[in-house]
């Protein structure tokens, strides 16, 4: 399912043109984000996207669950983290599978800005580890509007991860995702020539050698292995206050099942936790008929989001928006 999901081509029609939208995170960080929007917005819930390593806003599940959330009168702002989709012109410095100050930032100026009352945050792989790791750290005080997180093949414990991939069977795997960050420093060198030092690149083979040469030493860990242990959800996933769906596999390839099992996650009441004997890494493809393509996580994604935002009235949307063009926030 793993190999399926990434190499099985497709299409969404259903799906309207995106908007672009900018959100300027700090000085010197710009992330950009592919929008669709209902008809007066702050009425319908949002969901922001979160993909996973080296993907982008155009990656097959980011506009699944577009495609199925918008057909069902949401909102969705497909984010590409820093420098990925193209974007490594818009940010001095690089990006971590821990930095939630994107997400949060994104949050923040749909509540401020937009006047959206109901927020939801999904993500996967990665981008999974992100939407719980932000969810932990709002902690007894999330914000207002964020009504739940859903994390697929979320990599709660980087290290077990990054350990995984080094087996000789995940070969492949590993191989792709250092070609691709090999090629993002390059990239990143064009707009920003002389920021990092590409000598090292030529005897990188693993992702852990990666991340000791550029991530870790770029924010401040002591290696690779601090980087992980700090940057993993599963350090405050107990924390998380908000309804929170978590999808995983006992056949993913490089996201061992055993740390979804531990009490923080298991015995935490705001989670629900879907532990599947199949699905691979970040596929759970099914039989599809009808409108139902078969992305059995997709469509458990929109239908958790639902079942909350629904709970924030459209009634009270208005009252926020009626309010922040009051202030002269809103035209």
């Amino acid at each position: 399912m793993t190999l399926y999901g990434w190499g099985n081509p497709r299409h969404f029609p259903r799906l309207p043109q995106a908007t672009i939208r900018y959100f300027d995170v700090t000085r010197d960080s710009r992330v950009v984000a592919h929008c669709h929007w209902q008809p007066r917005a702050w009425e319908h819930p949002t969901i922001v996207l979160l993909h996973g390593l080296n993907a982008s806003s155009d990656a097959h599940y980011m506009k699944g669950i577009a495609a199925k959330a918008f057909e069902r009168g949401l909102n969705i702002v497909r984010l590409n983290q820093r420098n990925c989709g193209g974007t490594e012109h818009l940010s001095a410095g690089l990006f971590h599978s821990g930095l939630t100050d994107d997400a949060h930032h994104v949050i923040g100026e749909l509540q401020k800005v937009d006047g959206v009352s109901a927020i939801a945050v999904a993500g996967y792989s990665l981008g999974g580890n992100l939407a719980l790791k932000l969810a932990a750290e709002y902690g007894d005080a999330p914000p207002a509007a964020l009504v739940a997180v859903a994390a697929v093949s979320p990599i709660i414990e980087i290290e077990e991860c990054v350990r995984a991939l080094e087996q000789r069977e995940n070969f492949l795997y590993q191989w792709n995702f250092v070609r691709d960050l090999k090629a993002r420093m390059r990239r990143k060198d064009r707009f920003w020539p002389g920021r990092f030092d590409l000598t090292k690149l030529g005897t990188i083979r693993t992702v852990r050698q990666f991340d000791d040469a550029y991530t870790a030493p770029h924010f401040g860990f002591r290696d690779a292995g601090d980087y992980y242990h700090r940057a993993s959800a599963m350090r405050i996933v107990d924390r998380i206050r908000v309804p929170a769906l978590v999808i995983t596999a006992e056949d993913d390839p490089f996201v061992p099942s055993r740390p979804f099992r531990d009490p923080k996650i298991a015995g935490n009441p705001n989670i629900v936790l879907k532990i599947c004997e199949h699905g691979g890494h970040c596929g759970f493809v099914g039989p599809g008929s009808g409108d139902d393509d078969g992305y059995w996580a997709e469509r458990q994604i929109v239908d958790f989001v639902l079942s909350r935002g629904k709970r924030s009235h459209a009634r009270d949307a208005q009252m926020l928006h009626q309010q922040l063009r009051e202030l002269g926030t809103l035209p």
